[in-house]
């Protein structure tokens, strides 16, 4: 069916459920971590449910419009807040700080840790709370994650850290040659453990927009096993697409699909600039996060809503969205978007990640053309050795919110 041909029907729409929005407040005493979630309730609750993990110097007010549109068609959204890397983490070190203690190393550990102690309180809730009872999904549940949150979901998902592998990253490269997100990923280089394992059984699906990966699972993913939704933006200048996003979406071995946003930046994701534009009015890193990128969250909605579908009944409904001819019927002008489910063999050959036994093979309309990755070729132009003017931007413009 062409979803296109189907006007009764519009996923990136908000859909009919009643939704009620609940702060709660979780304490971990255990690692001395106290962690508030918004709990996004459908009147009607059906199917998986969301955990949604922010970045760094963000909040669990982030992906907000998406949380609401996910519950209005029956999916119930918990979106916590890390402690050590959410915005109020930044303004308690912001005196003095040094790029290199921006973001503590155990955060690494403790943010696919939060998710994993969430869930547990989330089903103690289920059979004690008269009022969330049998609620709450926890034994299928997809993270959905930006940046810092992309790592932290691949990390539940599967995929190991290697502090090793980090360390000779950040030994090696060359500091005025790091985007953003290698400086932060280079945090992790202070970790004393060979691997790290998060995985948690419970989260069957993953959506990572914009993630952080780099080097930090030394640049293997095989044993990510579940389903994985990617998003990657072309004028990204945190985390550039060919250091980030690209190479780790051909170690994929499950089911995966690429969203490219061409003229996208890295917070375009969200709608936040509407109520306070710090990234965007910084002059480091140019930021797109206006009604310019509306055609972008459109499209997170709706193939966010459709990849959550395919774990109900209503799967093949959801499924002709989940396509290259959909998206792309949403770009503009100014923001052209794209889906795939695996790269061509040249655009392997250029990130030089092509395997031998890759095939080259595979069916019309699955592949994007080689042309249409052109411009990835000439990377963001933000590079920085310093990381402070650009999170002072965030912490001038909280100080005056």
């Amino acid at each position: 069916a062409n979803p296109r041909q189907n006007p009764l029907f519009d996923p990136s729409q908000l859909g009919t459920e009643v939704t009620y929005r609940e702060l709660r407040v979780f304490q971990d005493i255990s690692r001395h971590r106290t962690i508030a979630a918004d709990v996004y309730l459908p009147a009607h609750p059906q199917g998986p449910m969301v955990i949604m993990s922010h970045g760094f110097a963000a909040d669990r007010h982030f992906l907000k419009y998406l949380a609401y549109h996910l519950a209005s068609y029956g999916i119930t959204v918990v979106a916590l807040e890390h402690p050590g890397s959410n915005i109020h983490a930044l303004v308690a070190i912001s005196q003095g700080v040094g790029s290199n203690n921006l973001l503590p190393a155990d955060e690494f550990r403790d943010r696919p840790q939060d998710i994993s102690f969430v869930l547990d309180e989330l089903e103690k809730l289920n059979h004690t709370d008269s009022y969330f009872q049998g609620k709450f999904n926890t034994n299928q549940v997809t993270v959905i994650g930006h940046s810092f949150g992309g790592y932290t979901a691949l990390a539940l998902a599967g995929a190991q850290l290697n502090p090793k592998a980090i360390r000779h990253f950040c030994q090696n490269s060359q500091p005025l040659n790091r985007s953003p997100a290698d400086w932060l990923q280079c945090a992790a280089s202070e970790l004393p453990y060979r691997h790290l394992n998060a995985r948690d059984e419970r989260v069957v699906q993953a959506i990572v927009l914009n993630p952080i990966i780099g080097d930090l699972f030394a640049q293997d993913l095989a044993e990510v096993k579940i389903p994985v939704l990617m998003l990657a933006s072309t004028a990204d200048g945190i985390t550039p697409i060919i250091a980030h996003q690209l190479p780790s979406f051909g170690q994929l071995k499950g089911e995966k699909y690429l969203l490219i946003a061409q003229g996208a930046t890295h917070m375009s994701v969200t709608d936040i600039s509407y109520l306070s534009s710090a990234m965007g009015q910084s002059t480091l890193v140019q930021e797109v996060m206006d009604e310019r990128a509306n055609p972008l969250r459109k499209m997170i909605s709706a193939t966010g809503l459709a990849f959550i579908k395919q774990l109900t009944p209503e799967a093949f409904l959801y499924k002709p969205y989940l396509s290259l001819d959909y998206v792309q019927s949403l770009s503009t002008k100014g923001m052209g978007l794209r889906l795939t489910t695996q790269l061509s063999a040249d655009i392997n050959l250029k990130i030089g990640l092509l395997t031998l036994n890759r095939s080259s093979s595979a069916q019309d309309g699955k592949i994007l053309s080689p042309s249409f990755f052109s411009r990835l070729f000439e990377p963001p132009a933000q590079k920085t050795g310093y990381l402070e003017p650009i999170f002072g931007s965030l912490l001038q413009q909280y100080y005056q919110d």
